[in-house]
């Protein structure tokens, strides 16, 4: 990425908002040119692409992205909107489930929106020379992560994700199981990559072979924006 500026490796996301979270609020103030923005209600991000067939059907895309994601986005909403009402009223009986709705939903539509930015039709690009070195000292190579990623990825228990996460306080990148969409998480990891494992990211063309789909996933990997993500979230 060299010369690309944090400014510009945000706007190759083609997802502003993931990469600020991504980044940290230095990254915030300067992608909007100052303070911080006042709390926005989450939305669904518009796919950078019309189709990933034949990887990805264009049925399941539809579905997945309009009515799987567009579910957490309103999820969160309501998630957000009911603790509001809660502190209003200084009444929270119900504050525990509404913060298990805000992390499940919540969780779900931040890992969608990095789905959809990990792939590209037919793969693009390749490890940035930053993002490279990263795996290189943390995995030994490229491919050892991909292999350790496909493998962890294929044996999520139920529900869940495969995420490559760069980990700020040992600075390492490392492979994640998530289980639903925050279970097993690892707090301060900014994800740079994430392979969806619910069922319905892939049962209408794989069926049950879960093992085909992430093997066919890992061709359409979008290097350039995990790079840009790298970046902001490592500094490099």
């Amino acid at each position: 990425m060299g010369s690309v500026s944090r400014r510009e490796a945000l706007r190759r996301l083609g997802l502003a908002g993931l990469g600020m979270a991504l980044a940290g609020p230095a990254a915030n103030r300067e992608a909007q040119g100052g303070e911080p923005t006042m709390p926005q209600p989450y939305a669904l991000p518009t796919l950078p692409y019309k189709s990933l067939d034949p990887v990805i059907d264009d049925a399941t895309l539809a579905l997945h992205h309009g009515k799987h994601h567009a579910g957490y986005v309103a999820g969160a909403n309501a998630a957000l909107a009911a603790l509001e009402k809660a502190r209003d009223a200084a009444d929270f009986a119900l504050v525990k489930h509404w913060e298990r709705e805000l992390a499940f939903h919540g969780a779900g539509h931040l890992l969608h929106a990095l789905y959809w930015a990990s792939m590209w039709p037919g793969g693009r690009g390749k490890p940035s020379a930053a993002l490279q070195a990263a795996l290189d000292a943390s995995f030994g190579s490229t491919d050892k992560m991909l292999a350790q990623f496909a493998a962890a990825t294929k044996a999520v228990e139920a529900s869940g994700w495969g995420v490559l996460a760069w980990e700020p306080v040992g600075r390492r990148l490392v492979v994640l199981q998530a289980e639903k969409h925050q279970d097993l998480a690892l707090w301060g990891a900014a994800p740079i990559l994430a392979c969806d494992v619910w069922e319905h990211a892939y049962y209408l063309k794989y069926q049950n072979k879960r093992a085909d789909y992430v093997d066919a996933w890992m061709k359409i990997i979008d290097w350039e924006a995990a790079g840009a993500r790298f970046q902001a979230a490592a500094g490099a």
